[in-house]
């Protein structure tokens, strides 16, 4: 059991304000529309490609923010670097920097900008494993090559490589286009490039294909129907996903349990896809939403958005899912800064406190309202279950709601369970409104947990344990 005692709230102390009830029924072993087997840290980091030096200069928050995760689950998580100006950086061998580039504001990103080899020295020096994000839009597949080369010699955790980055916004007057650009020429394009580089390296499974935004034209789907013998250099399907952008910025939407079961509902095809094909399938970007986020993407109702989005996404079979930081200073969305923490970095951990040593997840329920409950399986056995609250608190009056479990294994007597909690779906961190995961924070600047450990206890009768959260909560419960 991953909690101590230090700290007990009975939860009898929270029955005030009940509104409404939910009852989950949790089953001994995983159920049929339990998820696939679990990759040991599913919860990743996508660092924008320029950037990527600026996070690892900043070493002592990203390495502590990272190494939070692998303390809970022994596994340090996924990478990957890459983004937006992967397609802009040509590979420069002569040179003794990671990036060079030029802007006039420092909150911008380059246009343009090369790279050296020590770029791939601080990518090998993670201790887990990394993605590699590199140029195909300015179609110069000798620089490409080049570059992986150095990637596949210098980074033994190198995961896989990415050939260009959201094929899907290239243009007709971009070089690889040739004049017209389409999802019939970037399929045969990504064939055409993912046979060179594997014949190159002389490997196989070492592409992380597609790279798609979305689920338009430009799909896995239809990409893996035309891998042919290219398929053997495949080693992952990849999409990207931002729910929201500029215009449709609705919080209350980002965090609804079952919004997010609707927005994600296009991806389960292209999972089907990867796994027909014998690949896995990953969310190599992704974030509340695009351009760094809006105004709700620091908030803690997009760290509940984590949690469940997820949740949800491991049950689509999902292998692991990136959640993309930009610009260090100029991003609503990242985790952590320079000086600050973010609220989402909250959900991040929470989730992955929930699935860690896990095999498989569970729906407890049907995704048709904003109540959720997940069970989470180790050895055919249920460990923990996941409970959230998404219905909208922003001021006034503050809903709850009773979650009735049933079903609980025999002889079990208490539950300790954890709680996710803020001021308010809108509060943030960085208006000194942090969120706590039973009742600890992280330090501003160094990522380091701080505060008493709170675990509450509960007793269970006959199998049955009544819990209580209130509107915009999350609570793990341990069996």
């Amino acid at each position: 059991m991953m909690v101590s005692r230090l700290s007990f709230l009975r939860l009898a102390t929270y029955a005030p304000h009940l509104v409404a009830a939910v009852s989950y029924s949790v089953l001994s072993s995983p159920p049929s529309n339990a998820s696939p087997l679990l990759d040991p840290a599913p919860v990743g980091v996508s660092l924008e490609f320029f950037t990527f030096p600026g996070y690892m200069e900043n070493v002592t928050a990203t390495m502590t923010c990272l190494k939070n995760f692998k303390d809970l689950t022994g596994s340090w998580p996924p990478v990957r670097v890459g983004g937006t100006t992967q397609d802009r950086a040509t590979y420069n061998a002569q040179s003794s920097a990671a990036v060079t580039y030029s802007v006039s504001n420092p909150a911008d990103a380059p246009m343009s900008l090369t790279f050296g080899p020590s770029f791939f020295d601080l990518a090998a020096s993670y201790p887990g494993k990394v993605i590699i994000g590199l140029n195909r839009r300015l179609n110069n597949l000798g620089n490409t090559l080049a570059a992986s080369r150095l990637a596949h010699q210098r980074m033994r955790n190198l995961d896989s490589i990415e050939l260009g980055n959201e094929p899907n916004f290239y243009t007709n007057s971009d070089p690889i286009a040739g004049g017209t650009w389409n999802a019939a020429r970037d399929r045969a394009s990504q064939v055409e490039w993912q046979r060179a580089l594997a014949s190159n390296l002389t490997t196989s499974s070492i592409i992380s294909a597609g790279v798609f935004f979305g689920t338009d034209k430009f799909n896995n789907a239809n990409l893996a129907r035309e891998e042919g013998n290219a398929m053997t250099a495949v080693k992952n399907f990849n999409s990207h996903n931002y729910p929201q952008w500029a215009g449709t910025y609705n919080l209350a939407r980002l965090m609804s349990h079952s919004a997010i079961a609707t927005q994600i509902a296009p991806f389960k095809a292209e999972a089907a896809a990867a796994r027909a094909a014998g690949k896995d399938y990953i969310m190599g970007e992704t974030n509340s939403a695009t351009q760094g986020g809006g105004g709700i993407s620091p908030t803690f109702g997009a760290a509940l958005w984590i949690v469940d989005y997820v949740a949800q996404s491991l049950l689509l079979g999902i292998k692991s899912i990136y959640f993309h930081q930009g610009t260090i200073g100029n991003c609503q969305y990242c985790w952590w800064g320079r000086f600050s923490m973010g609220n989402p970095y909250y959900g991040a951990y929470f989730i992955t406190a929930a699935l860690a040593e896990a095999q498989r997840i569970a729906p407890l329920d049907s995704f048709s309202n904003n109540f959720g409950g997940y069970a989470i399986y180790k050895d055919n056995k249920p460990i923990r279950i996941l409970l959230i609250n998404s219905n909208y608190y922003e001021s006034g009056t503050r809903s709850r709601e009773s979650f009735t479990l049933t079903g609980l294994p025999s002889g079990l007597t208490s539950v300790l369970s954890k709680r996710l909690t803020g001021s308010s779906a809108t509060s943030r961190s960085d208006r000194s409104s942090p969120a706590t995961f039973g009742g600890q924070t992280f330090q501003d600047g160094t990522c380091v947990k701080q505060g008493i450990e709170q675990v509450e206890e509960a007793s269970v009768r006959a199998g049955s344990v009544t819990l209580s959260l209130a509107a915009s909560e999350a609570l793990l419960v341990y069996l």
